[in-house]
This record gives C-alpha cells, sequence and structure tokens, in this order.
C-alpha cells in the first residue's frame, strides 16, 4: 500500500524521479510498468499496471450512454500513457499530460493506496488549504463518509 508524500522536481526534460522508499514495492508489483492519466481535478494518477487492468476492466463495463459515465471514460482512456521506470526509478510525463496537470518543475507525489497522486505543487496547496479551512457544508457527502470514524 503506497501512502505519505512529498515535493519532487522534474528534470529538465520532464522526467519524475519516483521518492526511493515506493520503487522496491512498486517494482515487485509491476516490473515498473505504470500507467499514468488525467484526473479530472488536474492532478495526473500513476497506477501500478495490474492495478490499472482491474480498473481498465470495469471501466469498460459500465454502460457509456451515460454522459458522465462516458466522460470519465474518455478522459482516463484518451489521456492514458503506458511508462516504463527506468533504471533511475523515473518516469518521463508525457508532454499532454504535463500541460493537463499544469505541472512544469516541482510536484507533490503522494501515495494513495494502491495507485500516486501528482499534483502541481500550488494546486496541492490551495486544495490543502481548503480542506483545513472547513469549506463546504458536507452535504454531498456519501453516507459511507458520514459513518466514518476517524
Amino acid at each position: 500500500m503506497f501512502i505519505g508524500g512529498g515535493t519532487v522536481n522534474l528534470d529538465a526534460k520532464g522526467r519524475l524521479a519516483l521518492p526511493t522508499r515506493y520503487r522496491g514495492e512498486l517494482m515487485e508489483r509491476c516490473d515498473g510498468r505504470v500507467v499514468m492519466t488525467v484526473h479530472s481535478d488536474r492532478a495526473l494518477l500513476l497506477f501500478p499496471r495490474p492495478d490499472w487492468d482491474d480498473l481498465e476492466r470495469k471501466l469498460v463495463r459500465l454502460p457509456n450512454q451515460n454522459r458522465l459515465t462516458r466522460e470519465l471514460q474518455l478522459m482516463l482512456f484518451g489521456n492514458a500513457a503506458e511508462l516504463d521506470v527506468d533504471k533511475n526509478g523515473r518516469v518521463l510525463i508525457p508532454p499532454h499530460l504535463r500541460k493537463l496537470a499544469g505541472i512544469d518543475r516541482r510536484v507533490m507525489f503522494l501515495g494513495m493506496g494502491n495507485k500516486f497522486e501528482i499534483w502541481n505543487e500550488e494546486s496541492w496547496e490551495k486544495k490543502c488549504d481548503g480542506w483545513l479551512s472547513g469549506s463546504g457544508d458536507g452535504a454531498d457527502m456519501p453516507e459511507a463518509l458520514r459513518e466514518l470514524t476517524i
């Protein structure tokens, strides 16, 4: 399970060095084969290949006549890039994904259980500030979260 995070710099070619604490498990789970795509909040998602394959199977089975389902499939599949972790533990973020996420140099790299999220550092700070300030009244909170005790 991937948890925690930190700031990482992209190199001049757009390569992201995966934090060393994740490399061993990532190599064990997928032999360095990963898939990257964009999320609706403009973060990038980085999946070990087996976890992406599980998600892909679920998404292709959804009826795509629903507008929101179709848009999700378009964005996740249409922006997906199959990547390999190089011998130095880096992945090259494709230019179109860097542009969609507003990533140029400094990013937040976050372990999110079975995947990673990669955020523009400034966007991540705004997201954290909003959450910490308690913005939102929780009216749209799913029932399962309302019952969760942290």
